[in-house]
């Protein structure tokens, strides 16, 4: 994934979106205009006869001024929205963070394989046309990750046909991201062995 000049975030849509707070942080979209402007810019699915947006969805079009929301009559802000997402899911403001950044720069991101942390992310153009080219999952700075993990999730989306992504979440909120490859890693692996049984001997 190449990076790219940050796209405007207003590009999507011209007008604002209303939804009222639904189940563990969701949001759901009753006016049909506005359920088909959100499908076709890939936000939000179909849950049986509700039309839904994910927590970091809706948090991410509130940040942008694209998305009013309420419980019952009222109104909801980004803070009260992202407590009330935290409750059912620690790892939202990862999340968010994330699809904020791949947003940005001008992709479509939906949800994961349950990598913890993960998207389905679409190149630019390619939504509805083309399945989705990389797996981005996410990890905050300072998190202990083993090379066992790793490798796993990485045969897994290989297995897949699709590339390997990791999302690297600075405390400052920025986003970093590596392309991960088996051969990396078997590499990185092998001169670790090497410099145990160095300093063993």
């Amino acid at each position: 994934m190449s990076s790219a000049e940050a796209i405007s975030s207003t590009a999507d849509f011209s007008f604002t979106v209303e939804g009222t707070l639904f189940k563990k942080g969701r949001i759901t979209i009753q006016d049909k205009r506005s359920q088909d402007q959100l499908r076709n810019k890939g936000y939000g699915e179909m849950e049986r006869s509700d039309y839904i947006l994910k927590p970091y969805e809706a948090l991410y079009l509130m940040h942008t001024n694209r998305l009013k929301a309420s419980k019952g009559k009222q109104p909801l802000s980004f803070d009260s929205l992202l407590r009330v997402a935290l409750r059912f899911d620690k790892n939202i403001l990862t999340k968010f963070l994330i699809y904020r950044d791949l947003r940005s720069r001008g992709y479509v991101a939906k949800e994961g394989f349950g990598f913890g942390v993960d998207f389905r992310v679409y190149d630019r153009g390619e939504f509805e046309k083309k399945a989705a080219k990389y797996v981005v999952f996410g990890i905050n700075e300072g998190t202990n990750t083993g090379v066992r993990t790793l490798s796993k999730i990485l045969q897994d989306i290989n297995i897949m046909g699709k590339d390997a992504i990791v999302a690297v979440v600075e405390r400052r909120g920025e986003v970093i991201y590596y392309k991960l490859d088996k051969m990396n890693l078997a590499e990185n692996k092998n001169a670790r062995n090497q410099h145990l049984a160095k300093n063993e001997n």
